[in-house]
């Protein structure tokens, strides 16, 4: 009956997806944008590094900058947006992002790129930590339904992210960044014209909320678990492109591969299989497989077609995981979920951000091959971290610890 009754929530889950409010669709459309802009550099990380004289390490900071910025401002998302409201946090996110990317285009060194990248970032954290919220508080249905929407939205942007920058890339490797801008600034405008009626939060956030919604275990354990599993992620995302040795146009179909498994078993896998297996066993499963794709990576680190293939086929275990830590967050900490949105944001970033650098320079100083033992070593901490706090998400629903 248990069952039964997690396989009907489920259909309802996903039935009120299409059934929203304008302002939900206009954010949810932003939200498309703004993940384009993580996969757009991947086919042309090579091109930048070539063209601007640039090693790995020196490439990689597009993507530590960005990451480490947006970690860290995600800790003022709240107290940000409970002072202007959340479509004037929404907005001015977009129009950094705007403005940043469009720079970044204009740049001639690899260094202003980096700087670009950070104000991106920051955009960035005002922009995702606020959609999410938002989609959640406006979205018809249940928090599970509006999270699957806001993954749908996140797995549609990464898949059509890298196809767009190998597209355009193929020209020349500033036309992605241009084309970032000129979607924001699309987004920008749906947002504007679209997004009425949210009401500005009754009461002020402090500064230090996210700090202390880290002192739930239950929070906690998944944002260490996500920072460790950053490492396998932006391993894959940043720094696989350099030994695929593909051009452009080739890159930009791999990963459009990789992004469309992501965006399939985010939205209609991962709930199901939380449903019939519960979200702990779910989550060691696909970490495993994530880890043994990385090991298969590292041996295989010659082969083309070994690394096309296992990039691809990791896309899968990767949108079941980002969809249920996602799910899980909401519900770990009795906090509001902007503030635990924040909190793991922090944490997690941090691993996006120094996972990128790190392979490019273990590639340029050990071999091409430890980038991807490192993701591996990375993830499996996660597993060790999600399994050592396990008991503290014992309350969040579908967990069945034991």
């Amino acid at each position: 009956m248990a069952h039964q009754h997690d396989e009907l929530e489920l259909e309802g889950a996903q039935s009120n997806i299409l059934h929203q409010p304008a302002p939900v669709f206009a954010v949810a459309f932003a939200c498309i944008i703004a993940f384009m802009g993580l996969g757009l550099v991947d086919p042309i990380l090579p091109a930048i590094s070539s063209q601007l004289h640039a090693s790995k390490s020196q490439t990689e900071l597009l993507f530590t900058s960005y990451n480490l910025v947006t970690g860290i401002a995600m800790l003022i998302t709240g107290f940000i947006s409970t002072r202007i409201g959340p479509k004037w946090t929404l907005l001015t996110g977009l129009f950094l992002i705007v403005g940043f990317s469009f720079l970044a285009g204009h740049s001639s060194t690899i260094g202003q790129i980096v700087g670009f990248r950070a104000g991106w970032g920051l955009g960035n954290a005002l922009f995702i930590a606020t959609a999410l919220s938002v989609i959640v508080g406006v979205a018809r249905g249940t928090t599970a339904s509006a999270i699957i929407l806001y993954e749908a939205a996140l797995g549609l942007g990464i898949s059509v992210g890298p196809l767009l920058g190998g597209t355009l890339g193929a020209h020349s490797w500033r036309d992605p960044f241009y084309g970032v801008a000129c979607l924001m600034a699309i987004g920008f405008i749906a947002v504007l014209l679209f997004l009425r009626g949210v009401p500005r939060p009754a009461h002020r956030t402090s500064i230090t909320a996210p700090f202390k919604a880290l002192k739930y275990k239950g929070l906690l354990t998944l944002a260490l678990t996500a920072l460790f599993y950053n490492f396998g992620f932006f391993t894959l995302l940043a720094y696989t492109p350099f030994p695929l040795h593909m051009g452009i146009h080739q890159l930009g179909f791999v990963f459009f591969g990789w992004g469309i498994l992501l965006a399939i078993t985010s939205v209609f896998v991962a709930p199901r299989l939380e449903a019939r297996f519960g979200l702990l066993p779910t989550m060691y499963t696909v970490l495993a497989l994530i880890t043994i794709t990385l090991l298969v990576m590292g041996f295989g680190v010659h082969s083309q077609a070994t690394l096309a293939i296992c990039v691809i086929v990791v896309g899968a275990f990767l949108g079941i995981n980002n969809t249920l830590i996602t799910t899980a967050v909401m519900e770990s900490a009795p906090v509001e979920r902007p503030t635990a949105s924040a909190a793991y944001s922090f944490v997690r970033f941090v691993g996006g951000g120094i996972a990128p650098w790190l392979a490019g320079k273990l590639s340029d100083t050990v071999s091409a091959a430890c980038p991807f033992y490192v993701g591996a070593l990375g993830v499996l901490i996660g597993i060790i971290c999600l399994f050592i706090g396990r008991h503290a998400l014992a309350h969040v629903s579908g967990a069945k610890s034991h």
